[in-house]
C-alpha cells in the first residue's frame, strides 16, 4: 500500500451529500428511532454468539463422535463469519451502541475469533473506507500476489487462472489472519497513508494476550481434553476456518470487485476528482436485498452503499434507509450499483476476476 495521502477534491453535485444526510436524519427523527442497535440486533447478537460458542461447547464436552464434531466445526465457521459480519463489524465502527464501552466490549468478539480489532480499525475503518477501490491505498484489494483485484495492478501470468484460485484462497483468509496478517501489520513500518506507524504498548499487550487466548481454547484445550489425534484436531480447525474464510472472503468481495463498480486513480495532483460520498457510490455495490435470511446473517454487507455512506449507523437499519439512498442517488444521477440475488453477484465477481486476469486489461 502506498504511504502517500490523496484527497477528494471533486464537487458535491448540487449538494448531494447534504441532501442525503438530511433525508436519512429525517427518517430517524420522524420515526423516533435511534441510529444504533435495537432489540432485533441484540437478539441476533445472542443467536450468533450461541451458534459459535455453543458448537464449541458441544465439541469440547467430548460427548460426540468425530463426524458430529466435524459438523459442529462447520457450525462454528458459520457462527464465526456471522459474528464478524453482524457484531464485531458494527461494534468496531462504533455503530452498535452510543456507549463507547459497549462498542469496545463487543469489539473484542473480533479478537476472540483470532483476529485483532485494533489493526482492523486502521486497515478497514480508516484505509478501506477512505480509499475504496483505489489501488495501492485500499488494503482490501491486496488479498494475495496471485489475485488481481484491481485493473490498475500489475498483471502476472498466474492471474489468468485467478477466477479459480481466488475462491480457494478465500477459504484460507481467516487462517492467514490468525497466524500472519495481524503480526505483519503490527511489525511493518508503513500502513496505508501512515509512515513509520507506531502502535501503543497496550495494543501490543492486547494482541499477545488475545492471540494466546485464541490458540489456547481452539488448539491447546481440545488437544488436552478430547480423545483425538493431532491430525484430527487440525482437520477440525481447518473446517472452522475454511468455512468462515469462504463466507467472509466471497461476501466482502461482492461489495466492490464486481461489474459496475469503478476503480479510479488519482490525477497528477494526487487527488480523486469526485467528492468522497459520490466516490463511495461509484466504487460500491449492493446485492440480494430480498433475501431476508442473508440480510439477517451478513448484517450490512449486502447494503455496502449505505454502510460506506453511514458507517456509524447500525446495520440493522440499512434495509429501511436503502430506499432513501437509492431515491436520492437517482435524483442526482449518481449510480446505485445493485445485483438482485446472491448468485448473480457471485457470477459478476467471477466474471470480473476473469476479466482482470486477462493480460493487457487495465482500467
Amino acid at each position: 500500500m502506498s504511504a502517500t495521502r490523496i484527497s477528494f477534491k471533486g464537487k458535491d453535485r448540487k449538494g448531494f451529500a447534504r441532501e442525503i444526510k438530511k433525508e436519512v436524519n429525517h427518517y430517524f427523527k420522524a420515526n423516533n428511532l435511534s441510529k444504533k442497535a435495537n432489540s432485533r440486533m441484540v437478539i441476533k447478537t445472542v443467536i450468533l454468539l450461541t451458534i459459535y460458542f455453543g458448537a464449541y461447547g458441544l465439541i469440547i464436552s467430548g460427548a460426540f463422535g468425530l463426524w458430529s464434531m466435524a459438523f459442529f466445526c462447520f457450525l462454528m465457521g458459520i457462527g464465526m463469519a456471522g459474528i464478524g459480519f453482524s457484531v464485531s463489524h458494527d461494534a468496531l465502527h462504533g455503530a452498535y451502541s452510543s456507549n463507547k464501552y459497549v462498542n469496545k466490549i463487543l469489539g473484542y468478539t473480533f479478537d476472540l475469533l483470532g483476529a485483532n480489532g485494533y489493526i482492523w480499525k486502521i486497515t478497514h475503518n480508516i484505509i478501506h473506507h477512505t480509499y475504496t477501490n483505489i489501488y495501492e491505498h485500499d488494503e482490501d484489494l491486496e488479498v494475495a500476489e496471485f489475485i488481481r483485484l484491481s485493473p490498475n495492478a500489475e498483471h502476472k501470468t498466474v492471474h489468468r487462472v485467478q477466477h479459480i484460485l481466488a475462491f480457494i484462497a478465500y477459504g484460507f483468509a481467516t487462517l492467514f489472519w490468525v497466524f500472519i496478517k495481524d503480526y505483519k501489520y503490527f511489525l511493518q513500518s508503513s500502513l496505508g497513508p501512515y509512515e513509520d506507524k507506531s502502535h501503543p504498548a497496550a495494543e501490543w499487550v492486547t494482541l499477545i494476550i488475545t492471540k494466546l487466548l485464541y490458540y489456547g481454547y481452539m488448539l491447546v484445550l481440545p488437544a488436552i481434553l478430547l480423545p483425538i489425534t493431532w491430525w484430527q484436531l487440525a482437520i477440525g480447525f481447518l473446517i472452522v476456518h475454511f468455512t468462515a474464510g469462504i463466507i467472509l472472503g466471497v461476501i466482502f468481495q461482492l461489495a466492490h470487485v464486481v461489474e459496475g463498480t469503478d476503480h479510479p486513480t488519482e490525477n497528477e495532483e494526487g487527488n480523486i476528482e469526485n467528492a468522497w460520498m459520490i466516490h463511495q457510490l461509484e466504487t460500491t455495490s449492493n446485492f440480494a436485498h430480498n433475501n431476508h435470511l442473508l440480510c439477517w446473517y451478513i448484517g450490512g454487507l449486502n447494503y455496502q452503499i449505505e454502510h460506506h455512506l453511514f458507517p456509524k449507523i447500525c446495520s440493522i437499519h440499512y434495509p429501511e434507509i436503502s430506499s432513501i439512498v437509492r431515491r436520492v442517488a437517482n435524483e442526482y444521477d449518481i449510480p446505485y450499483n445493485y445485483h438482485p440475488t446472491l448468485g448473480i453477484a457471485i457470477k459478476s465477481h467471477y466474471r470480473t476476476l476473469k476479466k482482470f486476469g486477462q493480460p493487457g486489461y487495465s482500467h
